[in-house]
């Protein structure tokens, strides 16, 4: 009977131990996961860039003017580098970005990821948009998914923007046989497209957020910042993360 008693309290003592051990890690990983910022500050790029991204990007139009693009290429600030550009090609109809072709061109020749998209006008066509779009981009094996950005209603009811939308995404997705991505904020994406596109890609836009923009569906690009300064581009540009490795990214890639 001792030698049980002696077991009994050995054993209890050890499981004590044990359970004291996980407890003391427990509060050590939660406290120090409390204490990490979600965001580390970048001073050559004058951002704070948010944690836990590798893969980093920016979006351009005409208002970042004309861009050096090798100099885009070789920035590199401990490891956070441009891997990809989404770039302004059209908006509405017959509309072209004055900068597309050079940007287009000189962006790929520099060896970024490229990608173009479409500034949709709510209130116009959506098959006559993506007219446009498909008219002026050569998209091309190697390139981003296109992209439609739509971020404003212009008046037009929520149905119909909706209709339009489609329109737009099926014309374009009929010609490349891949889902356009979607870019949009996140308080327009949940009042006006939720529920309707949500097997999209999804790129969003939401400032401020910690860790991940605030939605509730799977997206894909977050932009996060709008005042990035990026050698060879005289204006400030905004910055963007993927969410995933290099093995999704290349899913979003034109084959």
């Amino acid at each position: 009977m001792a030698k049980k008693k002696k077991r009994s309290v050995f054993r209890t003592v050890m499981i004590t131990l044990v359970a004291l051990t996980c407890a003391a890690m427990i509060i050590f990983y939660i406290t120090k996961k409390a204490a990490t910022p979600p965001f580390v500050h970048y001073a050559a790029y004058g951002i704070d860039i948010p944690r836990n991204y590798t893969i980093h990007g920016i979006d351009v139009s005409r208002y970042q003017g004309i861009i050096s693009w090798p100099d885009v290429k070789q920035m590199n600030v401990e490891g956070v580098k441009i891997d990809f550009a989404f770039i302004k090609a059209t908006e509405g109809i017959g509309k072209m970005d004055e900068q597309f072709r050079r940007n287009w061109f000189n962006a790929g020749k520099a060896g970024i990821t490229k990608g173009a998209y479409h500034f949709f006008i709510a209130s116009k066509s959506g098959k006559a948009q993506a007219e446009n779009f498909l008219e002026t981009v050569p998209l091309q094996k190697g390139d981003l998914y296109p992209v439609l950005d739509v971020e404003e209603t212009y008046g037009t009811p929520p149905d119909v923007l909706q209709q339009r939308v489609a329109d737009w995404l099926l014309a374009v997705e009929k010609v490349f046989h891949v889902k356009p991505i979607i870019y949009t904020n996140a308080q327009f994406y949940k009042i006006f497209l939720s529920g309707r596109f949500d097997e999209y890609p999804l790129w969003v836009a939401h400032y401020l957020a910690e860790h991940r923009p605030c939605i509730e569906r799977n997206w894909h690009f977050w932009q996060h910042n709008e005042s990035a300064h990026v050698n060879g581009i005289g204006h400030a540009v905004d910055f963007n993360v993927f969410n995933g490795d290099s093995t999704a990214f290349n899913k979003l890639i034109l084959r």
